[in-house]
C-alpha cells in the first residue's frame, strides 16, 4: 500500500570504495552531474589494470575487486573519513588494517591486507586507484542508484524469504510507493526533498546482488528469481542529479506526471 503521508527517503548510502560496504548517511549533499559525495571514490584493481589516473575513463568492473565474484568482501566492514582520506577495515569486530588513501603508504598497508585475505581471488598484487572527480560506478554516468522498498518486499514474497535492500547497492531507498512503480520511471523528473534528479536508466542485475552483505556468503539467486517471476532482471533505477541540494532521511518523494 502507498503511505498515507506519500512516499519519502528511508535510506541513504554512499560505497567511498568499490565493492566495499555501505555508510549510512543522514544527509546527503548533491551537486548537478555529479555522484553522491565520495560514493565510489576509490577502487581496488585486482591485479595489474588498465586504469591511469592521469588520464582516468570508465573501466568494467571486472578488473577490480568486486562482489559479483569476490563475495568474502562482504565480511569486511569498512570506515571512511571524509577529511583525513582515511579507511579503516573491520573483521569480526576488530580492527585489520588502516591507511591514509591519500598517501603511498597508507594505501600499501591497506594493500597488503587485501593481497593476504583476498590472496585466493587475486590475479596479481592489488592496488589501490583514485582520481580527482573519478567515480568507479558499474556505468559511465555519474548517478544515484534509487531502490523501492515496497519492490523489497515484493520480491521477497515472490522468493519467501527476507532481503537486506543492501544487496543493491543502493544510494537512495525511497517507500511509500507501489512495487515496481519505480521501473516506469524512464525519462521522469523526481525530486528528493529539494533535490531535482531524473530517471535515465533501469538497473539490470548481476550475480553480486546473490551475496548476503553482511554474511559474505552467496546464498541467493535473484536475477534469476527476476527472470522467473518477471521476465527481466531489473531492479532499481539511475538517475542523474540535476540540480544542488541536500537530501535527508524523511524527505518527501516528489514525482512528476
Amino acid at each position: 500500500m502507498t503511505s498515507s503521508n506519500g512516499p519519502s527517503v528511508c535510506g541513504l548510502y554512499r560505497y567511498p570504495v568499490k565493492g566495499l560496504s555501505p555508510e549510512p548517511q543522514k544527509t546527503m549533499p548533491l551537486r548537478a552531474g555529479e555522484t553522491a559525495p565520495f560514493d565510489r571514490a576509490y577502487a581496488i584493481e585486482n591485479g595489474p589494470g588498465r586504469f591511469d589516473p592521469e588520464h582516468p575513463a570508465h573501466l568494467p568492473k571486472v578488473n577490480f575487486l568486486m562482489l559479483m565474484r569476490d563475495e568474502r568482501l562482504a565480511t569486511l566492514l569498512t570506515r571512511f573519513d571524509d577529511a583525513e582520506q582515511t579507511l579503516t577495515v573491520f573483521r569480526a569486530g576488530k580492527q585489520v588494517a588502516r591507511g591514509d588513501l591519500r598517501t603511498p603508504l597508507g594505501r600499501r598497508m591497506l594493500e597488503q591486507f587485501f593481497a593476504a585475505y583476498m590472496r585466493e581471488e587475486l590475479r596479481g598484487p592489488p592496488r589501490i586507484v583514485s582520481a580527482p572527480g573519478h567515480s568507479f560506478t558499474d556505468i559511465a554516468t555519474k548517478a544515484l542508484h534509487i531502490v523501492n522498498l515496497a519492490s523489497v518486499r515484493e520480491l521477497e514474497r515472490v522468493m519467501g524469504r527476507p532481503i537486506n535492500p543492501l544487496r543493491f547497492r543502493p544510494n537512495v531507498i525511497i517507500d511509500g510507493l507501489e512495487p515496481w512503480t519505480e521501473l516506469g520511471w524512464v525519462d521522469v523528473p523526481l525530486g528528493l526533498g529539494p533535490v531535482q534528479v531524473k530517471v535515465f536508466k533501469r538497473t539490470s542485475r548481476c550475480a553480486a546482488t546473490d551475496v548476503d552483505p553482511e554474511a559474505g556468503k552467496r546464498d541467493m539467486a535473484i536475477p534469476a528469481a527476476l527472470q522467473r517471476a518477471y521476465g527481466h532482471m531489473d531492479f532499481g533505477v539511475y538517475a542523474r542529479v540535476l540540480t544542488n541540494g541536500a537530501v535527508s532521511l524523511g524527505d518527501p518523494v516528489a514525482i512528476s506526471a
